[in-house]
């Protein structure tokens, strides 16, 4: 039964090479992207060439709602999800026929939100008899920047978003070291939160702007000395990260400051607390990444020659995040590399490169007929938080000078 299902694997994998050229030598992968408000699709050769690519985002809709509304997510998803695919392929010129596989996000997300990804996309392969390659949507954000730059494993990988924050050592494709997660919220989720209560929808700077686009644009005028709130974890030696109870200190400064305001407007000092509360994830991220490079090069986890730190998912679009990013990687001799904005955030084209890289090594490629499951809760390799934490390591400290 194994044998059988192999060779029609292989027979499967026997792509027909595609009509057009700058295809024709090439393996032909289709990425699909719904695992949270994004629906995404790229077509990508081999080499990493995005052929054709389609996106449709659902941020205007849930900056109305107040925030992402997991079945309205689904149902725009359900709405959006053929046109997008379509767009895709007819941009890169490539037919359903003529694609060695179709990859996929399944893990994690929301439930609803993957779901409607996961049917479509195995609709597709039965249709046209193509391989179906499962994506672990953090490994695809891992490994971005190897579609853009030579980067060799093993690397440092930070993973921010809105809802998902981890670190860990990428060895391999499918082979990943986890060294910290999240133990309460996402990054992403706590500047959405704190825009929201700040009320900067009704900002005339912000109002078609997403909580974290708001927080960053408004503490570029801000004075970030002029409220000082702790860093998480200031006394916990590990890699994890905690934002709740930043998010909790920069509500009680609101209600303080509500209190003694007009009711009903925007507060004065605005800007002062995006850029405080946006300091202050940076530090958070940059102590936590900091430790996590001592502990690599302790234990022998990274080359010592030129090793890397890459930045990725959609908090790494922040620019101030990015600056404190590189003054830790600069102070203990790592190179930092963060893909473009728009590959930061979901996207299509990182599940398709994905989806290259698992097909090169054979590795994670499942027949058409084979049911998969989606996974909304999902960690991402093997776990050494525990170790990280009872090595205890001791960061010293690096000036942050960042520029306002």
């Amino acid at each position: 039964m194994f044998q059988s299902k192999a060779r029609s694997l292989r027979r499967l994998l026997r792509c027909k090479p595609a009509s057009v050229s700058k295809a024709s030598c090439s393996r032909l992968v289709l990425g699909i992207e719904t695992s949270c408000d994004d629906t995404g699709a790229a077509v990508m050769d081999g080499s990493g060439a995005i052929l054709g690519e389609s996106l449709h985002s659902q941020k205007e809709v849930h900056l109305r709602t107040g925030g992402i509304i997991p079945t309205v997510a689904q149902e725009l998803h359900r709405e959006n999800i053929q046109r997008v695919v379509q767009e895709a392929l007819d941009r890169s010129g490539v037919a359903p026929a003529e694609l060695c596989a179709v990859a996929t996000t399944v893990k994690p997300g929301l439930a609803l939100s993957l779901g409607v990804g996961l049917e479509f996309s195995q609709r597709l392969v039965r249709q046209h008899n193509k391989p179906f390659i499962p994506i672990h949507h953090m490994e695809a954000h891992a490994l971005t920047v190897r579609m853009l730059h030579p980067v060799p494993f093993p690397f440092l990988v930070l993973l921010v978003s809105g809802g998902h924050s981890l670190l860990a050592v990428a060895r391999g494709v499918d082979d990943f070291l986890l060294l910290g997660r999240t133990l309460d919220e996402a990054p992403g989720d706590t500047l959405d939160k704190v825009a929201r209560r700040l009320s900067l929808r009704k900002h005339p700077r912000c109002a078609t702007l997403s909580g974290g686009q708001a927080i960053e644009l408004l503490a570029k005028d801000g004075d970030r000395r002029r409220f000082g709130f702790r860093t998480p974890m200031g006394q916990t030696p590990d890699c994890c990260f905690s934002f709740a109870g930043l998010r909790n200190q920069v509500t009680m400064l609101i209600k303080k400051e509500e209190a003694e305001e007009e009711e009903g407007t925007l507060l004065s000092h605005v800007s002062d607390i995006a850029a405080a509360t946006q300091h202050t994830v940076a530090l958070h991220l940059a102590k936590r990444t900091h430790r996590a490079v001592l502990f690599c090069k302790a234990n022998g986890l990274l080359p010592a020659d030129n090793p890397t730190l890459v930045l990725s998912g959609g908090v790494a679009s922040n620019q101030y995040i990015r600056q404190a990013l590189l003054i830790t990687a600069e102070a203990t001799g790592l190179r930092l590399l963060c893909p473009p904005a728009r590959f930061c955030t979901d996207n299509g084209a990182m599940i398709a490169w994905n989806g290259v890289e698992r097909l090169r090594e054979g590795r994670g490629i499942l027949p058409p007929d084979v049911d998969v499951s989606y996974e909304p809760k999902a960690a991402l390799g093997v776990d050494l938080t525990a170790e990280v934490r009872a090595a205890a390591i001791r960061v010293p400290s690096i000036r942050m000078k960042i520029p306002d």
